[in-house]
Parts: C-alpha cells; sequence; structure tokens
C-alpha cells in the first residue's frame, strides 16, 4: 500500500530517497528551505556502494560527465614551491570513485527524483506531531499537512532533528575545527591537481572542481558559543582572523572573502544519536550522523537512503524498516566517524612538529604511489 511520505531537504540524501520512494509507488513530498538549488559547492566522492546506487537510477553516465578531473592533492610551502603530491589513489577510492561538485551532485539526483516526486522550494517545517497512525506537520510559509511517515534528510542543523528528538546541542559535539569555502574566479595550478598550504592549525585549499575553482580554508580553534550558521558577516570575519598573518596566495583569497556573497561555513561538528528514529519520524544523511573531512558525506548519504528505502520496501511495517536501515547503516557510518582524527591530522596539523612530519609523510606516499604507476607501465 502506497505511504504518503514527507522528506525534509533537497540535498543529496533527500534527492537520492525521494526517487527510491516514489519508485516504490509512494506519494513522496520534499519541502527544501532554500528558494532553488545551490550554483555552488564543494568537490564530493561517489564511491564504493554508492557507485552501485547511483548506477541502478540510470544517472552514472551524467555523474561522469560533470565530474573533475583531479588526480593528486598538492603540497605547497608560503613560496608556492613544490612540497609533495598525494595522488588520490592512495586513499583506495577505487577504480570506479567519481568526484564532482557538490552542487551538480545534488542537482542531477534532484533532476532524476523530480519526474515522479513532488519537490517545493522555500518551505520549512516550524512544528510537528505524531500519533500512531500519523505525522501532523505545521510549515512555516504553507498549509499544514498530514503524512504517514517524515523522514529528516535536512543536514547537520535538522529542523527535524530539532522538533522530534530534542535541541541540536544534545546530539552535537564541535570537534574544534571550522570549514569554510567560496567560489574563485580560477584555479591556482592545473585542472588535474587541488593545491594545499598548511600552517600549524590552519590549511588554505584551492580545487579546480571541473571548471569552477573553489577555495576553501580550514582552522582549528576553541568552539564559538552561540554561532549562528546564517550570519554571514561573523563568518567572515572568524576567516579572516584565522589567515590574517598567512603567506602564500592567502591575501588575495581573503580579499574574496571580504567580497564575497556565497561563503559557505561552519563547524566541523559529529552527530550522536541513540537512535536514528521516533515513532514515525527517521533521519537520513548528515541530520543522523554527520562528520566527514575527506568528501565521504555524499557517499554515506546516498547509501543510507538507499538503504532506508529499500528496508521499508523489505519489511512489513514502518519501525522494522527504520531498524533494519540503522542497523545497516551504522556499520558504514561508524568506522568514518572514528577516522575523523586521522583526516584531521592530514589537512590541518596542530602544530609545526605535525605539519614537518605531514610533508614527510606525503612525500614517501607520493613516492611510493609514483614508483608503483612506473612499474604498472613498464617504465
Amino acid at each position: 500500500m502506497a505511504a504518503n511520505i514527507l522528506i525534509s531537504g533537497a540535498g543529496v540524501a533527500g534527492a537520492t530517497l525521494a526517487y527510491w520512494l516514489a519508485r516504490r509507488g509512494d506519494v513522496v513530498t520534499v519541502v527544501e528551505r532554500a528558494s532553488g538549488q545551490r550554483s555552488s559547492g564543494n568537490p564530493v566522492d561517489v564511491k564504493g556502494f554508492a557507485i552501485d546506487v547511483v548506477r541502478r537510477m540510470g544517472i552514472l553516465p551524467r555523474l561522469r560527465e560533470a565530474a573533475t578531473s583531479v588526480d593528486r592533492m598538492t603540497f605547497v610551502d608560503a613560496r608556492g614551491e613544490h612540497i609533495a603530491a598525494l595522488p588520490l589513489s592512495a586513499f583506495g577510492s577505487g577504480s570506479e570513485a567519481l568526484e564532482l561538485p557538490r552542487a551538480d551532485l545534488a542537482g542531477i539526483l534532484t533532476e532524476s527524483a523530480r519526474e515522479i516526486a513532488d519537490f517545493r522550494w522555500g518551505q520549512s517545517i516550524a512544528a510537528v506531531a505524531q500519533d500512531a497512525h500519523g505525522v501532523d506537520v505545521t510549515f512555516e510559509n504553507a498549509e499544514s499537512g498530514r503524512f504517514d511517515l517524515l523522514i529528516g534528510a535536512d543536514g547537520l542543523h535538522s529542523a527535524v532533528r530539532r522538533l522530534a528528538f530534542g535541541p541540536e546541542t544534545r546530539f552535537r559535539t564541535d570537534q574544534g575545527m571550522y570549514v569554510a569555502t567560496l567560489p574563485v574566479p580560477t584555479p591556482f595550478g592545473s585542472e588535474r591537481e587541488a593545491i594545499f598550504h598548511g600552517m600549524p592549525g590552519r590549511a588554505v585549499g584551492v580545487h579546480p572542481a571541473a571548471g569552477r575553482a573553489v577555495a576553501a580554508f580550514f582552522f582549528r580553534r576553541d568552539p564559538v558559543p552561540d554561532l549562528d550558521h546564517r550570519d554571514l558577516a561573523t563568518h567572515k570575519r572568524l576567516v579572516i582572523e584565522a589567515f590574517r598573518d598567512a603567506r602564500w596566495r592567502v591575501p588575495e583569497l581573503l580579499d574574496q572573502v571580504r567580497s564575497a556573497d556565497d561563503l559557505y561555513f561552519d563547524s566541523v561538528s559529529r552527530i550522536d544519536l541513540p537512535r536514528w528514529s521516533t515513532g514515525r519520524v527517521v533521519l537520513v544523511g548528515d541530520a543522523a550522523s554527520c562528520l566527514s573531512l575527506l568528501g565521504d558525506g555524499s557517499t554515506l548519504a546516498i547509501a543510507g537512503a538507499y538503504r532506508l528505502a529499500e528496508s521499508l520496501t523489505a519489511t512489513v511495517d514502518h519501525t522494522a524498516g527504520f531498524v533494519r536501515y540503522e542497523s545497516a547503516h551504522r556499520r558504514s557510518v561508524e568506522p568514518r566517524q572514528r577516522g575523523f582524527r586521522v583526516g584531521a591530522a592530514l589537512l590541518v596539523p596542530e602544530s609545526r612538529a605535525g605539519l614537518l612530519a605531514r610533508n614527510t609523510a606525503v612525500r614517501v606516499i607520493g613516492a611510493a604511489a609514483g614508483r608503483r604507476a612506473r612499474c604498472g607501465t613498464g617504465a
């Protein structure tokens, strides 16, 4: 029997889930606070099980067309001189792994789902009340509605999680690091390399991102109390303060931060909940389990959305489906969350000694990868 399902969030997880639920015959509505799909976004990965999911959706050729051609991370010093290059193959992504701008990935997923699901932009949820038979949802700027299931796919700062599970502060642990990204006019290197410049506790990277270059700032600092994730002026101030004395080409990037109207900024945070569902409400993607520095978040979002849809199809009721989904997907999420410190040490070593150790490690790994490549080609 078809269910009437509301999904909050039209990002990677929400769009993937909308497709698979509508495919099984459910009536699916997706609401998204933003007025439309964002045109910018940092590069993310699609790999492993997620590749199988997008192949079954028929969109793998489109994702390949949108993919970047980046195959290495190049590390430079304050004068812009080469330190080492680390091939992306060192991360064990697999031969079919793709990297593409997050906005392109979300856009392609949404286009596929919009053919069979109803997407409503500029709408957000204000209140939720559920009983044994359904969920009553009050919207901020639309008529209220009743649904069989409500799914929160609305990210780190999930409104569904706050309304159905409790305040964000109960489940979020800041990791002492912040990230800011913005589009820049041109990349700083070739289309095949992402360039990184590191300092103790800070790093800046510029990624060519398939012709739409993106700069990223990573920095460690104590958590900022009561930070509003929509406060652009404060975000700019924090980035500028953190990198005020940085060299390389950071000063010109800070000029672009000052004039930016499309700056993404947030803390690197971990979301932990004892359960991802309560009654007829369930969470997926970053709303359920957030923490990724190296692009795994989108892969996990696609995989989690598919597992939720598949679990609801394979079980007799939503309660059993939620349990099956969570049991299967936690096994993928938890190792990624535990691996945060490794990723943080690679991107943003805390001390000068850590920075030297990181640079030595990438030289060794890069040289070993180069030798393997030469042997593989018969050189």
